[in-house]
């Protein structure tokens, strides 16, 4: 049998390229010289399952995570998310805002980030020694006023990127926010955010697909941001149905652009998620298309970027799955998330841990992305 500390770093790190995240890890932990063959990329790394951002632990401040793939939890000390709430992920990337509406965009694993201006409306720096004590209610939908500890909280419902920024460094970032979900972009070396000009009413959501971000907005109403000469919203697709669920999504599968509406139901005293539909508009036909599987892959929505997987390859993940996690609209605020299977139109748990209230924090699906 060869000595593993005699394998030359080509093949320790061909080797490491099968290994998942927490594996390759410890891998690294074995010493100094594997530790740089676990950070290599020469290879590229098996598909991952995709982890749960939780809260912030209390007295470690260590934020959590759950690993779906060896279902364990994970605490990790990054003081960059220090008392920040999680408001987007994309790419292996956390949006994170702080209480003085700023925010940053970064890997959690390698540490590297970015600094994002004062989130709109608020145009400039924010000395948070000197902030007025609320936020005009007009701004957020409410009967009251928010002060900037609650507005942490609601002012972003979305954050994606166009690419990974360790892959290419001229990126856009795209947010949505305030109470119409108004979509606004970022790219590395503007001094502010940019509005998108021409919504019509609200945004659902948001997705980078084929090169273009598009905004779906009630009523299924489809559109493309044109970023020249001005940056605008232009209608696109096909007229699809006027749908009455409480959230939709958009997926980038497997090149295959995909619209996810939600179905609720009574849950006792919440409003709950109990199916899911699925349907590919077909921009350049015009027609609509109904799904009633994905081919044995698994979908994870949320406030991240569309994430899909084989499930195939992973024992402990549910083919033809939507994996989820939602707050639910009630007076009784908790969490709601949970797998769908299309094949027998049943939800099922996939955690059975508790996730801390209060504040209500939405766990966010986020792709290891440390190489």
């Amino acid at each position: 049998m060869a000595v593993w500390s005699d394998l030359t770093n080509d093949v320790l790190e061909y080797i490491t390229s099968f290994l998942t995240f927490p594996d390759r890890c410890r891998f690294g932990a074995v010493c100094k010289n594997w530790r740089f063959v676990s950070k290599s990329r020469r290879y590229p790394p098996i598909p991952q399952l995709p982890w749960l951002v939780l809260e912030e632990e209390n007295e470690t401040r260590k934020r959590k995570f759950y690993s779906l793939s060896d279902a364990k939890h994970y605490s990790i000390e990054i003081p960059e998310l220090h008392g920040r709430y999680i408001c987007g992920s994309s790419h292996g990337w956390l949006f994170a805002v702080d209480i003085k509406i700023t925010g940053i965009l970064i890997n959690p694993f390698t540490r590297e980030f970015f600094e994002l201006p004062p989130f709109p409306p608020f145009c400039k720096d924010v000395d948070v020694n000197t902030l007025i004590e609320k936020v005009p209610s007009d701004y957020i939908e409410g009967p009251r006023d928010y002060t900037f500890e609650e507005m942490q909280t609601i002012i972003v419902s979305k954050a994606i990127l166009s690419h990974d920024p360790k892959e290419r460094s001229y990126f856009t970032a795209m947010i949505m926010f305030g109470q119409k979900n108004t979509p606004a972009f970022w790219r590395p070396g503007d001094a502010c955010w940019t509005v998108v000009g021409g919504q019509q009413g609200s945004s659902y959501d948001i997705i980078y697909f084929k090169e273009n971000f598009y905004v779906l907005s009630p009523g299924n109403v489809l559109y493309v941001v044109d970023f020249e000469p001005k940056p605008k919203l232009r209608v696109v697709g096909p007229q699809m149905v006027q749908s009455d669920v409480p959230e939709e999504y958009l997926v980038d599968f497997n090149g295959n652009l995909l619209l996810i509406e939600r179905f609720c139901g009574l849950g006792g005293r919440n409003v709950i998620t109990n199916g899911f539909n699925v349907i590919e508009p077909n921009l350049e036909e015009n027609i609509l298309y109904e799904w009633y599987d994905i081919d044995g892959y698994a979908l994870f929505m949320g406030r991240n970027s569309s994430i899909y997987v084989n499930a195939s390859h992973f024992p402990k993940c549910k083919k033809n799955g939507i994996y989820f996690t939602h707050i639910t609209e009630s007076m009784d605020a908790c969490h709601d998330f949970g797998v769908y299977d299309m094949a027998d139109e049943k939800i099922s748990k996939f955690y059975s841990f508790e996730v801390f209230p209060p504040p209500v924090i939405l766990p966010v699906w986020l792709t290891p992305n440390p190489w």
